[in-house]
């Protein structure tokens, strides 16, 4: 039996520390906070600024493209809606009203009024003289959609290659975070996790560039197919009214 008992042991005067232990206590309490770990920032901002040098440059190509598709649908909305206008005051003019501005509805008159004016040709029917006004119509109205289609292809490319280039990125990214595992030998979810997440929002971002690239050329595609439909109405309605009736002085001058 052990002859000590606790109250001995507790009456036992305690050991000092050695003077090396103080010594290291010490420098742990007196360690600047600057010297501790710095906590990883895993905001969106905080995750691009963390992330490499290549998929920051995929993050930034992928931003400057989906600003230039905003651009390119926001200048597009507001010549559609120029062109809307135009075509309507297309339909509701008349045929003895003379052209003037540079407006499409004006160069559809005008180039109406120059076939007009030349009236029919020996040996051709009605309708050849109406086929031909209504040509040089569709010829003004085609080269004015056309102008307003300028620039749609970029939101094309951007929408069918937007989300590949952003998967690059991801790609990528992970590549990185797998070769830091490696380096740490360390597997655990702290370690991967800020990587994946890096890698992952080129992904996002790509996805975000490409969904409204792909809305905008369909609406506008969409809208460009209604206006030529309204145009194609109304220069059938004027190749109509003006092969039914000789050229006249208005006109006639109005063509030259």
């Amino acid at each position: 039996m052990n002859p000590e008992t606790p109250a001995a042991v507790a009456d036992a005067p305690a050991v000092p520390p050695s003077p090396a232990v103080e010594a290291a206590a010490a420098a742990a309490q007196a360690a600047p906070v600057e010297h501790l770990a710095p906590v990883a920032d895993h905001s969106l901002l905080g995750l691009v600024l963390q992330a490499g040098p290549v998929v920051q440059g995929v993050m930034g190509a992928l931003v400057l493209a989906s600003v230039i598709c905003w651009t390119i649908m926001i200048a597009k909305a507001i010549v559609l809606g120029g062109l809307q206008r135009e075509i309507r005051r297309l339909g509701a003019a008349s045929e003895g009203e003379a052209p003037n501005g540079e407006g499409l509805a004006a160069r559809i008159q005008r180039a109406a009024a120059r076939e007009w004016a030349e009236g029919r040709e020996v040996g051709e029917s009605r309708a050849d003289y109406r086929e031909r006004i209504e040509r040089a119509m569709r010829e003004a109205l085609t080269g004015g959609l056309r102008r307003a289609q300028a620039g749609t292809a970029f939101l094309a490319t951007t929408g069918a290659v937007g989300p590949f280039v952003g998967l690059f990125g991801t790609v990528w990214g992970i590549m990185g975070s797998f070769q830091g595992i490696a380096q740490m030998r360390d597997t655990s979810l702290a370690v991967v996790a800020p990587g994946i997440a890096e890698a992952l929002l080129a992904t996002a971002i790509g996805l975000v560039a490409a969904i409204p690239a792909v809305i905008g050329y369909n609406r506008i595609a969409r809208r460009v197919a209604g206006l030529r439909a309204e145009g194609l109405a109304a220069i059938s309605s004027i190749g109509a009214r003006l092969s039914a009736r000789p050229p006249r002085g208005g006109l006639a001058r109005a063509a030259e």
